[in-house]
């Protein structure tokens, strides 16, 4: 599969990307063995950079910038337009080397692609919209106003999760900003990072502009604290773990350069006592069990108004037992593998923590071995907390399918074991109630602290046209829609005197 998707995009030959694997390459520091979650046989290698190649990477972007920055804003938009349509061409393809690497099934990693091309549709409109502002001066004679600059080379790390799109809802703002982009992806996911920055590449430099997107690619102690130590770098962009965001930050604010950071969820979904159970249990299936629960938006904890929690908790039960898990690249799969032997690690960990602490297993709780494969698959799991709700491992966010279930009586006790953890991305309420949904979105900030708040909806599958992002330690970054471009430039006040006469502010006179 992957080296069929990789001829399509005629990639067949690409220097970066060994498909015939000596011996010694798991122990060779210069290369990175990706391994199939499907299967868990190693279906490539990728070369990683050295210090020489990543300056080199750096400054080739630095002087690219410095060219793309004069190019006027609408004409950077027809050069996303242009690779938003190339990815439209190779959708499937693209599609076929996420299924082969992280193991997403085939309708999530075409679906990823798709958001890769809104959000360059997106991009290319607001290419004529970086609208700056214009305010009366108190001076007379003269006038003022603000405008957005282009800020420099970005530097954007993936997580291996989303390999394709997270690069896009940063790089498609960044470039039509007038910004040149550094990618440094997942050594999880390294060969759809290859396959995505030369698509991209390809086209800018066909229509004359060499150097936009640049990859370097490497291991963190090698690349990864250079790269987020870098000066040349004026922005990160950091996905992945609050772990590794509470790194980014430090680093990069110590060299006072700006980070934005989109890290861990731990998301809850309420499900009020006169909600559509039916809409409610399909919502929560694709939130708790799409992408194997690999989602930060995926949906963790599910707190059932005690009236319903049984209803409800019969119908995810049958719905769990009957989804087809097995390879991510046939027909009817709906539950691939998780990542790696990692992943299946704290799988276990989390479910035996679980039972030690009083919860119990409904359905689930085991490595899935009838599939046929040798790869990274477990049971989608429902653990229902003990009746006081403590169930302390449900605070923490484990990237897998498992849904922690509690009960409340009052929708203000819900709101509350919502907010209670510490990330603060996701969130979801289902209820017929007016009053209930419009108090979970209250205007005061007193119903959920989440960036993201759904009513009626599962807390994954954001649409590109809203920020997405979060509050507390999911890091406070927001990428893609609304007025995210802001984060990639620089804004400027301007004040013109056309007075002919020297007028300070606040009445001073200094005569």
């Amino acid at each position: 599969m992957l080296r069929q998707a990789l001829a399509e995009l005629g990639l067949s030959d690409h220097p970066g990307v060994i498909h015939d694997l000596p011996p010694n390459a798991a122990s060779d520091r210069a290369v990175s063995v990706v391994h199939s979650p499907t299967t868990g046989k190693p279906i490539a290698a990728v070369k990683l950079d050295d210090e020489r190649s990543y300056d080199s990477a750096i400054e080739r972007s630095t002087d690219a910038f410095k060219r793309w920055r004069e190019v006027p804003a609408p004409v950077r938009g027809q050069v996303v337009r242009a690779i938003g349509n190339e990815f439209r061409t190779h959708k499937q393809s693209l599609g076929a080397i996420i299924t082969a690497e992280v193991g997403k099934i085939t309708s999530e990693s075409v679906g990823e692609v798709q958001e890769t091309i809104d959000i360059a549709d997106f991009a290319v409109g607001l290419a004529r919209q970086l609208y700056g502002l214009t305010m009366p001066s108190e001076r007379p004679g003269h006038a003022m106003r603000e405008q957005w600059l282009p800020l420099g080379p970005i530097g954007v790390i993936s997580a291996f999760n989303f390999p394709n799109a997270v690069w896009a809802w940063n790089a498609m703002l960044a470039a039509v900003c007038g910004d040149t982009v550094v990618w440094k992806p997942s050594l999880l996911a390294p060969i759809t990072a290859i396959a995505t920055n030369t698509l991209a590449q390809r086209v800018a430099s066909a229509m004359g502009h060499e150097d936009l997107f640049t990859l370097v690619m490497g291991r963190d102690d090698a690349v990864g604290e250079r790269f987020i130590a870098d000066a040349r770098l004026p922005l990160i962009s950091a996905t992945g773990s609050c772990r590794m965001g509470r790194r980014v930050g430090e680093v990069v604010a110590k060299r006072l350069g700006r980070s934005l950071l989109e890290l861990g969820g731990n998301n809850a979904a309420i499900v009020h006592e006169d909600a559509d159970l039916d809409l409610a249990a399909r919502a929560i299936l694709f939130a708790a069990v799409g992408t194997c629960g690999q989602r930060c938006t995926s949906t963790r904890r599910l707190i059932a108004h005690e009236k319903i929690a049984d209803s409800l908790l019969a119908k995810l039960v049958k719905a769990y037992s009957s989804v087809r898990i097995g390879d991510p690249g046939a027909e009817g799969t709906l539950v691939g593998p998780l990542v790696n032997a990692r992943a299946v690690e704290g799988f276990t960990a989390a479910v035996a923590a679980a039972k030690q602490q009083g919860g119990t297993v409904l359905v689930g709780g085991e490595r899935h071995t009838q599939s046929g494969l040798a790869g990274h698959f477990v049971q989608p799991t429902i653990i229902r907390a003990p009746a006081n709700n403590v169930l302390p491992i449900a605070s923490e966010e484990t990237f897998a399918p498992i849904l922690y279930v509690f009960t409340y009586r009052d929708p203000e006790d819900a709101i509350a074991m919502q907010n209670s953890v510490a990330q603060g991305l996701s969130s979801a309420i289902f209820t017929r109630s007016a009053s209930l949904a419009e108090r979970f979105l209250s205007p005061a900030g007193t119903g959920s602290d989440c960036g993201l708040a759904y009513v009626n909806m599962g807390t994954s599958g954001a649409e590109i046209g809203g920020a997405f992002g979060g509050e507390k330690e999911t890091g406070g970054g927001r990428e893609s829609g609304s007025d995210s471009w802001k984060a990639y430039m620089r804004r400027q006040t301007c004040t013109i005197n056309f007075s002919g006469k020297l007028e300070l502010a606040q009445g001073i006179r200094f005569e």
